[in-house]
């Protein structure tokens, strides 16, 4: 599975490590990913997504049909691409 979130599309950036001598090396900054279970009362079942940490706080705030809804997913998409 790809390092990509599943709601927000947030995903890896590429950059440089720069040292005192301004050397620069190549650099992967990855997402803050984490496997989370999720209930979802319209299906009666639990989802296991990969969210980023932003993610999982807009849906501990505003709730998991309005995160989705913001983020202009569907419940049948995610539900597809779910574990």
């Amino acid at each position: 599975m790809s390092h990509k979130c599943q709601l927000t599309g947030v995903s890896n950036q590429n950059g440089h490590r720069v040292s005192h001598a301004n050397n620069k090396t190549h650099h992967r900054f990855y997402a803050n990913l984490q496997n989370k279970r999720i209930y979802v009362p319209e299906l009666k079942k639990f989802l296991t997504l990969k969210l980023s940490t932003s993610a999982i706080r807009t849906i501990d705030k505003l709730g998991f049909n309005a995160a989705i809804k913001k983020y202009g997913k569907s419940l049948k998409k995610l539900s597809s691409k779910a574990k």
